[in-house]
Formats: C-alpha cells, sequence, structure tokens
C-alpha cells in the first residue's frame, strides 16, 4: 500500500510539475504575439503567420506525441538493453523522418510559397526547415526522461526553449524594425528564433542527460515493425488535439489570402485583412487557456484511475472536467466577444475586423470541450475516434472556408472555423456518451449557466454604455484600458457570484482545480446563510 501510495504521489507531483511549465510555455506562446504584432503590423503578422504553422506541426508532433509514445514504449519493457534497443530505433526513425520532411520543406518553399499566393515566403520557409533536424534529440530525451518519471528536466527545457524563442522573436524584430529591415526579412528572424529556441532545449536536455544515446545493443533483436508502428500511431493520436489548431492555422494559410484576392480585393489589402484575422489566435489561445490547462491537470487522474479501476473511479474527475470547461469556455467566449472592439484597440491599436474577430473568438467555446474531451478519451486509451473526428472537423473547415470567404472575407474564415470545432465537439460528446452513460450535468447547471451569462453580459453593456457616455476622447489604447478592465472585473465577479450562489460546483469540486483553493473559500462565505 505505501509502494503504491508513493507511485501515485511521485505521479501526481511529475503531473503537476509538467502542467505548470506547460501552462507557461502556452501564456508566452500566446502573450508574445501581441508586443509582435504591435512592432510589425498586421501584414508583418500575416508574414509571420502564414510560415509558423509548418514550424508549429513538427514542433508539437515529435516533442510532445513523439516524446509520449517513446515513453510508453520504454515503460513498456523491463529489459535495459531492449529498452536501449527502442531508444536508438526511435531515433533513428525520427532522423530519417526529419530528414526526409526538412528536404521536401526546403526544396519545395517556393511551390508552397506559391501556393499560399505569396512567393516572398519562401525565405521564411528555408529558414524554418532548419527546426526540424533538432525534433529527434528532443524527442528522444524528452522521452526518455519521461518514462523515468524525471519531469523537472522536461518543464525546464520547455520553458527555457520557449523563454529563448520568445526573445529572440521580440529583441531581433525591434531591432530590424529599427534598422528599417522589410518586413520579409523581420519574419525570418522571427522564425530563426523558433529554430534556436527548439535547439537551447536540446542543449538544456542533453546538459542534464547522464546516458548516451549511442549505448550498444549488439545481439538484441527486437519487433522493429511493432516499435515504428506504435510510435508513429500513439504519437499521431496524443497530439491530435494540438496539431488541429496549427492544421486550421494551414488551412487558413493556403486559402484566406488566395480567396480574397480571387474576389477582386488587391494583395496588399488581403495580406493586411489576413494579418487582421491572425489577431484573433492569440485571443483565442489565451481564452482556452484554462480548457488547456484542465486537459493537463487533471488528465493524468483520469488515465491513472481508468488503468487501476477499470474507469470506475475516473467518473468523478470526468464529469468535473466536463463542466468546468463548459462553464469557464463559454464565459471566456461570450466575454471575450462582448469586449472585443476594446480589446482589439487596447492589443492591437485599432477596432479593424473587430466583428470578425468576435466570431473568431467564440471557437474558445468549442475548443473549451474539444480539448478536455479528446484528452480524457485519450487517458481512457481511447485515440482514434477523437483524432478521426478532428480531421473530419478540418474538412468542414476547409470546405466552409472555399464557400463562405469569397462572399464575406475574414469574417466568414471565422464562421468557417466554428463550424469546423462544432462538428468535431458534437461527434465527440455522441462518442463520449457510449463510454460514460451517465449524465454529465443536471438541466439547472446549464439553467444557472445561463442565467449568469446574461447578467454578465448585462452588466459589461451597461458599463460600455456608462464608459461612452462619460469618457470622452477619440478610439485610443487609454481610452480602451479604462473601458475594458473595470468591464472584465465587473462582467467576471458577477458571473462568478451567480455560480457559487448556485452551488453548481461544489467546494470539494474548486479544490480539484489548479488556484481553486481561494475559489472554494469564496463560495463558502457567499453560501453560508443558505446553509
Amino acid at each position: 500500500m505505501a509502494t503504491s501510495e508513493w507511485n501515485m504521489k511521485t505521479f501526481m507531483k511529475g503531473a503537476s510539475i509538467l502542467t505548470i511549465s506547460a501552462l507557461i510555455v502556452k501564456l508566452l506562446g500566446a502573450v508574445y504575439r501581441v508586443p509582435f504584432q504591435n512592432l510589425v503590423g498586421d501584414k508583418g503578422f500575416y508574414i509571420y503567420q502564414q510560415v509558423y504553422p509548418f514550424i508549429g506541426i513538427f514542433i508539437i508532433w515529435t516533442t510532445y506525441g513523439a516524446a509520449v509514445a517513446i515513453s510508453k514504449l520504454l515503460a513498456s519493457s523491463q529489459l535495459p538493453d531492449e529498452r536501449r534497443a527502442i531508444l536508438k530505433l526511435s531515433f533513428l526513425y525520427l532522423g530519417v523522418l526529419s530528414i526526409v520532411a526538412f528536404a521536401a520543406l526546403f526544396s519545395g518553399a517556393t511551390l508552397i510559397a506559391s501556393l499560399m499566393g505569396d512567393p516572398e515566403l519562401a525565405p521564411l520557409l528555408r529558414t524554418g526547415a532548419y527546426v526540424l533536424l533538432v525534433m529527434p534529440f528532443l524527442a528522444v530525451f524528452k522521452g526518455t526522461f519521461q518514462s523515468r518519471g524525471e519531469m523537472v528536466p522536461i518543464a525546464v527545457s520547455g520553458v527555457g526553449e520557449q523563454g529563448i524563442r520568445v526573445a529572440i522573436i521580440l529583441i531581433g524584430t525591434w531591432a530590424a524594425v529599427q534598422s528599417g529591415a522589410s518586413l520579409y526579412e523581420t519574419g525570418t528572424i522571427a522564425v530563426w528564433g523558433a529554430v534556436i529556441g527548439q535547439t537551447a532545449g536540446v542543449i538544456l536536455l542533453a546538459l542534464w542527460s547522464r546516458k548516451s544515446l549511442n549505448a550498444s545493443v549488439i545481439g538484441l533483436s527486437i519487433d522493429k515493425r511493432k516499435v515504428i508502428k506504435e510510435l508513429t500511431l500513439v504519437s499521431l493520436s496524443v497530439s491530435a488535439s494540438s496539431l488541429i489548431l496549427l492544421l486550421y492555422q494551414m488551412a487558413d494559410a493556403f486559402t484566406i489570402l488566395n480567396l480574397l484576392t480571387g474576389s477582386g480585393i488587391p494583395e496588399e489589402f488581403a495580406m493586411t485583412g489576413k494579418g487582421i484575422y491572425d489577431r484573433g489566435q492569440p485571443l483565442v489561445q489565451l481564452g482556452s487557456l484554462i480548457a488547456t490547462t484542465l486537459a493537463m491537470a487533471i488528465v493524468p487522474l483520469i488515465s491513472h484511475h481508468t488503468t487501476t479501476s477499470g474507469g470506475q473511479s475516473a467518473w468523478p474527475f470526468v464529469r468535473l472536467t466536463y463542466r468546468v470547461a463548459i462553464l469557464f469556455g463559454w464565459a471566456a467566449a461570450v466575454g471575450l466577444a462582448a469586449l472585443l472592439p476594446q480589446v482589439n484597440v487596447l492589443l492591437f491599436e485599432t477596432n479593424e475586423g473587430s466583428f470578425a474577430l468576435a466570431v473568431f473568438c467564440v471557437q474558445i467555446f468549442w475548443l473549451s470541450l474539444v480539448l478536455p474531451l479528446c484528452a480524457i478519451l485519450q487517458g481512457a486509451g481511447s485515440g482514434k475516434i477523437p483524432a478521426l473526428l478532428l480531421l473530419i472537423g478540418l474538412a468542414v473547415k476547409i470546405i466552409a472556408n472555399l464557400l463562405l470567404v469569397p462572399i464575406y472575407g475574414i469574417t466568414g474564415a471565422a464562421f468557417a472555423g466554428n463550424m469546423g470545432f462544432a462538428v468535431t465537439a458534437a461527434g465527440l460528446l455522441i462518442y463520449f456518451k457510449k463510454m460514460w452513460p451517465e449524465r454529465l450535468a443536471p438541466g439547472r447547471f446549464y439553467g444557472w449557466i445561463l442565467f449568469a451569462t446574461v447578467a454578465m453580459v448585462g452588466v459589461v453593456e451597461l458599463w460600455l454604455w456608462i464608459s461612452n457616455t462619460f469618457i470622452q476622447g477619440e478610439s485610443s489604447r487609454s481610452v480602451a484600458a479604462l473601458t475594458a478592465f473595470p468591464a472584465v472585473m465587473l462582467g467576471a465577479s458577477v458571473f462568478l457570484i451567480i455560480v457559487m450562489k448556485s452551488r453548481i460546483l461544489a467546494e470539494k469540486d474548486w479544490y480539484m482545480l489548479p488556484f481553486g483553493k481561494r475559489l472554494a473559500g469564496v463560495q463558502l462565505v457567499l453560501t453560508k446563510k443558505r446553509r
């Protein structure tokens, strides 16, 4: 019993370390885009966002998906020689893939850039190709540490590589802008930031590692085909929900500019329009942080309880994940959409494209469902169906882009994203109910959320009317700040007070969430008289 408790304690401590580090990484990844856009403008932002998905897809697949797959393969083997053989084969397999992908992206950069409608993007794609060469090292190092339960090196490496990347992007971009470099040259410097950041991650892990990847495995035979198959399938299914965000961005990269110019919009205006549309990316990333954190924090518990009890004891965590995802995902989506003109000016200096961005931000709600549900099903050992549903949603997104962008411009692309994620969310819920037929939430749960949302929007709109009446002046960041910050505090306070007074989440539920102890205390105070 003592050993079991120690294993669980170690397991949860490692999961917590990874959760905190991943949260920092995601926060940095979303926040840096705002000052970057401020430095380079909408066209410069468009240039970077066109190229980033190509880099990001390989980074996530290898350093997250492949690392998890390698750790599972290593954990399933008890023989040291067999583990070394698995490591060596994994490194060789990923090495071949990375070299092939590097060659394809580097040599095909001109063709890819032309297909996106902007041949000048080719040098940025060639620069980004170099990041592929360090991916096998990161995947094998991270997979090895994870299989041993050593999460600190992974956390330090993740935060370190992201911090270095963001620093190089922002400092390099500022220097390039000051020197009068073109926007495409500035974008190339930003892409180098990703390459150098990932390389720094490899160096950090290499310094931490005590074992060589070149250990001898002479005389040992393993089922190479089985290892490669499992590495490929597990890595893709594990990283599918993270990859889908980048695949949506890639779909936009190939369609929006071409469709806008094809409908008669001048190329320069189309590029700027795509840059304005891309403002939605950091907003959605920040808005869905709670859902992402939930997926990372609670899912290891679900995985553990599914393994130890066949899934029965995992149900409370599943239900809690769903309820909090709905609760905060809906509040974040509606609240941000209501404040979009002010937030747009506050972060990006102008209110251009505010309606399209408000529609874009509704994706926060769908993602707040999709990300935790995918992670829960993955933790329960069912990753193939969610991956298929994510791809179906991507197909819907692409088709909707082709139909809507020529008519409605970037607003059509925003609607298309919502349609794709909505289809995936609906499919996940249907499949989810087949696995867990129990009720996820009672009717009063949805009723109180609706009431809290109406009250929140009402308070926000009232404040906006008051502030517009008394705060005179042109639309500027200072005016937007004086309007937006009080609105956020008022809206969030009203929403949380109603939710807590209704007790649709019990105090014990708050305690299960990151930083939920204080919220549980507030709820106890608010409901003391009733109880």
